[in-house]
């Protein structure tokens, strides 16, 4: 009797969701992969958490360890009272390197998405010689990416009253929300609602839109630090990624052009999508990221 044909299964990579301690802060994360694989650490933006990482996960985790945590105040992790806990970018930095440090993480390259590029960029700058390539979708280090979008955000920067920080509540809506997820994509109906349904559910917690609002006054520490990250492209040169919704208005394409000033191993694609341009384009994504790679010897 002949053999059966044996069912050939594609090799995947579970994801587990973990939660460790950090500065006394419980941080929920996201992981998956061969921990004995280089790492890749994907740092998430505002308005949502590691949920928007989902399918890359699992796309990206077939052949390398991934890791993605939500901040404080975001997603799963603990919300500490604005009265115990800052919410500025220094201390969420602070937070994703007690991350590393307590899961032992001493190479990686980094994913970095609107918060997520001047979270990333502090630890990258601090510790170069820890990062493996950077990966940038639609994150800010030059004047040129704050355009339309940020003049609100600015006059609360530069006069910081609750009548200047209350039509900025509007992004966290629910309609502001679904704004910023449809908003410039080629097609709507493919947008899955469950992205601001599960946003919400931290965006609603008790003083979560005042500390939103915290982190939206202290976007204006990112800003003089730009010519430092600026110095850490020209001085160490890491591999660079960078994969941005043209049609995004919070953080336009404009954004994405001056990188290729400072660095010299840059690779850009420009999606016709917009914002949040993995609920659009993830495929296309984690295919330009396991090329580029592949390519930068980073396996």
């Amino acid at each position: 009797m002949e053999n059966e044909p044996v069912a050939l299964k594609e090799v995947t990579a579970k994801t587990t969701y973990n939660t460790v301690k950090v500065n006394g802060v419980d941080i929920f994360y996201r992981e998956a992969g061969d921990i004995n694989k280089p790492t890749i650490l994907l740092l998430h933006g505002y308005p949502t958490s590691s949920h928007m990482f989902r399918n890359l996960i699992t796309d990206l985790s077939v052949q390398y360890h991934v890791l993605a945590p939500d901040y404080p105040g975001f997603g799963r992790s603990d919300q500490p009272k604005i009265a115990d806990f800052d919410y500025t970018f220094d201390n969420m930095s602070m937070i994703v390197e007690g991350f590393l440090k307590e899961l032992n993480v001493n190479k990686y390259s980094i994913y970095l998405m609107d918060y997520g590029a001047p979270i990333g960029f502090r630890i990258a700058a601090k510790y170069p010689e820890k990062i493996e390539s950077l990966i940038i979708q639609n994150g800010n280090a030059y004047d040129e990416g704050l355009k339309d979008f940020w003049i609100p955000i600015k006059k609360y920067w530069n006069d910081y009253t609750l009548e200047n920080g209350k039509p900025l509540e509007g992004f966290h809506s629910p309609e502001g929300l679904k704004w910023q997820y449809t908003h410039g994509v080629q097609d709507v109906d493919k947008i899955s609602p469950d992205n601001w349904s599960i946003d919400l559910q931290h965006l609603t917690r008790e003083e979560n839109n005042e500390i939103q609002l915290a982190m939206f006054y202290d976007y204006r520490t990112n800003v003089p630090l730009y010519p430092q990250w600026q110095q850490y492209f020209r001085d160490h040169q890491p591999p660079t990624l960078i994969v941005w919704g043209k049609n995004d208005y919070i953080f336009p394409a404009d954004g994405a052009h001056p990188y290729k000033r400072d660095l010299k191993n840059v690779e850009t694609h420009l999606l016709d999508t917009g914002h949040f341009a993995l609920e659009e384009k993830g495929a296309e994504i984690a295919d330009y990221i396991l090329e580029f790679l592949k390519k930068n010897n980073i396996k």
